[in-house]
């Protein structure tokens, strides 16, 4: 007999005959491992020692504590409010005390008698809505971590291209603060990454012959807006220690769903030592 043989079955009465009777029954039919608790207390306290219990039968009518009381203590507490209750009573039959049941977190209200086969199937119903649960909560653990390695891996081949490729990188807010750069970026400009990062544009930039060089959101936006894109810009970096660096300079804006600006990619050449030929 194997049937849920990983399962934990809590059952609550103050009557000794009531729990041997129930245990016998339900081992008869069920590999489950079951506990036994004589008052509600008692009861609370197993929950404390065994947080893996998976399902409670629990009687109403007992001293000191009754059902009720022991289910509003359980479902108090974070690690015991998940786990179903089952009432089993041969007293507080009315609807009533069916309401308040339900009202305190029961899962199911069963009435005394009842037939074995209808119980044990009762608690067999339960059990394979947590296995089915179970299963379902593994396959979206399993696919997390398989989305979660997948962006991983995405994130450092992005991180291996960004780092590795020639060009100056500079990624903009749409205000013209530097939110990301490259390593090219970096050595060409003579910054940190924390140095750069938060820095406006025109802090770094400069176009030949034109006030531009601190217009960004002006010129730079409106022509963005209008095209999405500007290439080969003859222009220079304003390097950390002064030096002017002529570059050949590109910058593109993504827009967001609403298609507003979120970001601008900025790309530069380093034209050092490159010759400008002019042509007629």
């Amino acid at each position: 007999m194997t049937r849920y043989a990983d399962f934990k079955l809590l059952i609550v009465d103050d009557h000794a005959h009531n729990l041997f009777t129930l245990r016998t029954l339900i081992e008869s039919h069920l590999d489950v491992t079951v506990l036994e608790a004589d008052s509600g207390q008692k009861a609370i306290d197993l929950t404390h020692a065994h947080p893996d219990i998976d399902l409670i039968i629990l009687d109403v009518q007992m001293p000191e504590m009754d059902g009720f009381q022991t289910a509003s203590l359980l479902k108090l507490r974070k690690r015991t409010r998940d786990i179903p209750i089952i009432f089993l009573t041969a007293a507080f039959k009315s609807e009533e005390f069916q309401r308040r049941g339900f009202a305190v977190g029961a899962a199911d209200y069963l009435l005394k008698p009842i037939e074995d086969a209808q119980l044990i199937n009762k608690i067999s119903t339960y059990f394979r809505l947590i296995e089915k649960e179970r299963e379902l909560n593994r396959t979206l653990e399993l696919k997390v971590a398989e989305r979660t390695r997948e962006l991983a891996e995405a994130r450092q081949y992005l991180e291996n291209i960004l780092s590795h490729m020639g060009e100056a990188l500079l990624v903009l807010e749409p205000d013209g603060r530097i939110k990301l750069t490259n390593p090219a970026a970096r050595r060409l400009l003579g910054y940190s990454e924390a140095e750069l990062l938060g820095l406006a544009i025109g802090d770094v930039f400069e176009e030949e012959g034109d006030e531009q060089a601190g217009a960004f959101m002006g010129t730079w936006l409106e022509a963005l807006i209008r095209t999405g894109a500007l290439s080969k810009i003859e222009a220079r970096f304003i390097a950390r220690d002064g030096r002017r660096v002529p570059i050949l300079f590109s910058r593109t804006a993504v827009k967001d769903t609403e298609g507003r600006i979120s970001d601008i990619i900025c790309i530069a050449k380093d034209m050092t030592g490159y010759t400008r030929i002019e042509t007629d």
